[in-house]
């Protein structure tokens, strides 16, 4: 079962959740192989309805003492862009995607973003880019995600 984890650590990202959780992305997410998708959801408003289907599971919950097990079965973790939730990750040595909140002042994580994509350790982008410049690749026991923007390819691979 391939799955994407969906992560806001301790914070609320409220425009993160009602964007991977929206039906136009549930099937762009099932329509590029996964067949599910976990969400943490902090201390959000936006609380998705789970369910499960025959191709696809949505769960949802808010904390759990641990992501750790969550993080071990993702193909890809799609995260906000605090600290703690991005190294567990790639500790983990998961496909990440962060989403900037454009929402913040004084935007750290867009700082902490930057610096760790130029390093060749993640994707990032906005809630209103994700599906639209973001193409999230599984293949075997590689893991790629390819970053279609202003019309290039660059591409992240994580064996």
């Amino acid at each position: 079962m391939k799955c994407v984890f969906v992560t806001v650590g301790t914070t609320s990202f409220d425009d993160l959740i009602a964007c991977v959780s929206a039906p136009d992305s549930l099937q762009k997410i099932e329509s590029l192989g996964y067949n599910r998708l976990i969400l943490q959801i902090g201390r959000g408003t936006v609380v998705p309805e789970p369910f499960s289907t025959e191709s696809f599971t949505l769960d949802v919950y808010r904390y759990k003492d641990s992501l750790k097990e969550d993080i071990g079965k993702a193909d890809l973790v799609i995260s906000h862009a605090g600290a703690g939730s991005c190294l567990e990750a790639l500790e983990k040595g998961k496909p990440l995607v962060v989403v900037i909140n454009e929402k913040l002042m004084n935007n750290h994580q867009l700082e902490l973003a930057k610096q760790l994509h130029k390093e060749g350790h993640l994707f990032y982008c906005t809630c209103r880019l994700i599906f639209k410049k973001c193409i999230l690749v599984v293949e075997g026991g590689d893991k790629e995600i390819l970053w279609v923007a202003g019309g290039s390819q660059l591409g992240l691979k994580f064996c």
